[in-house]
């Protein structure tokens, strides 16, 4: 369906038209009409699928720009989604001139209060601080006609359901509300079920939803293995763009200082970053200045970024739903992606359930040799190589020095010299990556009969701390204890960092062995 084939004003349309997108994905087909006409809507689909539009389109579209008035509230998990949403809504409304704001932790309040004052009618924002905000009297919902609770099963995870209630009772009762997750577990049913009257469904089919256009392999690996051979892999693979999963944030800070020692371009984001540095480094990313991000979960959540053309999860997540929004940032757009999952022998099980999840059998990868290593190295080299001759204007500089050179020795010996040099062995850096605790055994025939994903998978013995080693509970009932306050989410984002409790170029002619036999 095309954009122009809904009844959307001209003026959304053109801004559309502007962005460069004429079709729509699956969920905006399905879920736009059912919006504009009033209905609560309930969608499934992953991070990357195009629902900020389907949702935000048909909020524009809505907005009275006339009134002074707040019209639509939309709750995100993080601070992060939360300015991406508005970004992109704000780009889409612009023509329309519909005042988009976003209020989040981490941020000045007294900024966000000064800016509420120019009255905007489309609200994006974390659960804590519009919290602080409606209780200050900042923030006044009496006008809202849509509330949207995007990425629900992320703010089921960390806790936030205390807060979105809160919330929903300040809005009026009669109002539009529309769900969007990736997965859908019976808690994000039972929110649909208390808050949302006889919603429409709109379910991505599996297919769409597992992403058949990434190739996904597994590495089965002890764990001192797993960072020698991630690097070989990024030697043979040249990827453009490659976003690393570790469980913790100190796995995050240890991955990226490896990296940055072997001379990896590399930067890192998690929950205890200030959020000018997580800004700073995401823009990176996004520019193409950075070809490694490493993340948490948590923190990488909602991140809108195109053109990632690898994803590395070095440390297999707990929870197999986790995976879905993992690989999703890949293999977007009709681009084709890649994802490597390192598994120690122990963590099989897992892999198993999230099989079952995405439908999907992940290949075995054998590790690369080192003549695989070495051809890979070569081919960068070339590249830079080309690269250089195409852009680098002051090589004539170097005219004498190259005379000189080849009037004492053979080409071929610069060559080889040059290539020596170039190609360096990076396992000659050592880099300890300290380990983490196990995840708890997960005994393959209960995963293959779907058990352990929701409920009995996140029983208190599949929740312990990885870097801090404190033992498990359960993770909703943790957030509420040691969070408290709904200002968690203000404060470093330590609220969203729970994922410590569960546990670049192409491929070119690299051919991927699928053997596991050295």
């Amino acid at each position: 369906m095309k954009f122009k084939e809904l009844d959307l004003d001209p003026r959304l349309l053109s801004a559309v038209d502007e962005a460069g997108f004429e079709e729509t994905t699956p969920i905006q087909a399905q879920t736009i009409p059912l919006v504009m006409t009033g209905d609560d809507v309930i969608g499934q689909a992953q991070t990357g699928t195009g629902k900020t539009a389907a949702f935000g389109l048909p909020l524009l579209n809505a907005v009275d720009t006339q009134s002074s008035e707040i019209q639509a509230l939309i709750i995100s998990p993080t601070r992060e989604l939360a300015i991406q949403t508005q970004e992109e809504l704000y780009r889409l409304g612009s023509k329309k001139k519909v005042k988009v704001q976003s209020v989040y932790g981490g941020s000045d309040i007294r900024r966000q209060i000064r800016a509420l004052k120019s009255h905007p009618q489309i609200i994006v924002g974390t659960p804590g601080r519009m919290l602080d905000h409606i209780n200050r009297h900042t923030l006044k919902l009496h006008n809202v006609k849509t509330v949207v609770l995007d990425e629900a099963d992320e703010m089921l995870d960390m806790g936030f359901v205390e807060d979105i209630e809160s919330i929903l009772s300040n809005v009026p009762n009669k109002h539009q509300t529309l769900l969007f997750s990736a997965t859908m577990p019976k808690p994000i049913l039972k929110i649909a079920d208390k808050f949302m009257t006889e919603p429409k469904i709109v379910k991505i089919k599996s297919k769409e939803l597992t992403a058949d256009n990434i190739e996904q392999y597994f590495v089965k690996a002890k764990e001192f293995e797993k960072f020698d051979l991630m690097t070989r892999l990024f030697d043979v693979q040249a990827p453009e763009l490659a976003l690393i999963f570790g469980r913790t944030k100190r796995r995050v800070d240890e991955l990226t200082r490896g990296l940055q020692a072997r001379g990896y371009n590399a930067e890192g984001i998690h929950g205890d970053l200030s959020q000018d540095k997580r800004t700073s480094v995401l823009r990176k990313f996004k520019a193409g200045k950075l070809e490694f991000l490493v993340a948490t979960d948590v923190a990488a959540r909602g991140l809108d970024i195109s053109g990632v053309s690898h994803v590395y999860n070095f440390d297999i997540p707990q929870d197999p739903d986790s995976y879905v929004h993992r690989i999703g940032r890949t293999g977007r757009a009709g681009h084709s992606g890649v994802s490597v999952t390192f598994v120690t022998p122990n963590e099989m099980g897992y892999l198993r359930t999230i099989e079952n999840l995405t439908k999907k059998r992940m290949e075995p990868l054998a590790p690369p040799t080192d003549k695989e290593v070495l051809k890979g190295q070569l081919e960068s080299v070339k590249e830079d190589i080309k690269d250089t001759l195409a852009h680098d204007k002051h090589l004539d500089r170097f005219n004498d020095a190259v005379e000189e050179l080849l009037s004492e020795y053979s080409a071929d010996n610069i060559a080889r010299i040059f290539l020596s040099e170039s190609i360096k062995d990076a396992e000659s850096v050592p880099v300890k990556i300290a380990p983490e605790r196990p995840l708890p055994s997960r005994k393959v025939s209960h995963s293959r009969s779907g058990h352990g994903r929701r409920g009995n998978g996140r029983s208190n013995g599949d929740h312990s701390n990885g870097g801090n080693h404190r033992g498990g509970g359960n993770r909703r009932s943790s957030d509420r204890h040691s969070s408290g306050s709904r200002n968690h989410d203000d404060k470093g984002g330590k609220r969203r960092e729970h994922d410590n409790k569960r546990n670049g170029r192409s491929k070119k002619s690299f051919k991927i062995r699928t053997n596991l036999e050295k």
